[in-house]
């Protein structure tokens, strides 16, 4: 069993990409692991000014504690975002940019969202550079849900021919980042990272 996190970053009041996010979120608990969902308006850091590791110890928000807690014990994080201008998301950025170290030595996984037929292809492309700086190995699978309305209902489930592709793509997408987290755990089980 692995533990996942699944990150979603939308703070708009008609939030429909959490439903890919929850897609997501059930679909690895059934393959057996452990995912849970950060939502980043739940957890609602404030704009960037000190990171996690520039507090003395035991002096940072409650909220970014934890979550630094989280990331550090998680085998692997998949980011779910939305496109703004062809861009990534202020919320989900703001939030990993809090943390650098906790995030480094395990596999991360973009997957992208949209009303139109692109399905956020654009802003996907803008997270890997950014996860691989900030020390993640980024897998080469994705998933991009377009018409993500008409292809996830209001709990996350699929619907549609857009759904009955989106289960079909699903478990390719997963074992990518299953082999990859698994690869991960065990090195940092035999072998101190670098650095």
């Amino acid at each position: 069993m692995l533990k996942l996190l699944i990150f979603y970053g939308s703070y708009r009041r008609d939030r429909v990409g959490i439903r890919f996010a929850q897609y997501l979120q059930h679909g690895f608990v059934g393959r057996g692991h452990d995912a849970e969902l950060i939502d980043a308006k739940a957890i609602d850091l404030p704009m960037l000014d000190r990171m996690f590791k520039e507090y003395p110890a035991g002096k940072a928000p409650a909220a970014m504690a934890e979550l630094a807690a989280k990331i550090r014990a998680a085998d692997g994080f998949v980011f779910v975002t939305g496109e703004y201008n062809w861009g990534m998301q202020p919320g989900l950025k703001n939030l990993t940019d809090h943390f650098l170290e906790e995030w480094f030595w395990r596999p991360a996984a973009v997957v992208s969202y949209s009303p139109g037929q692109l399905g956020g292809a654009r802003a996907a492309m803008a997270w890997l550079p950014t996860l691989s700086e900030m020390g993640m190995v980024v897998i080469s699978s994705t998933l991009n849900v377009g018409q993500i309305s008409q292809t996830l209902d209001v709990d996350g489930k699929p619907m549609g021919s857009g759904g009955e592709y989106l289960d079909q793509r699903f478990p390719r997408f997963a074992a990518d980042l299953e082999w990859w987290a698994s690869a991960a755990a065990h090195q940092r089980s035999v072998q101190d990272p670098p650095y």
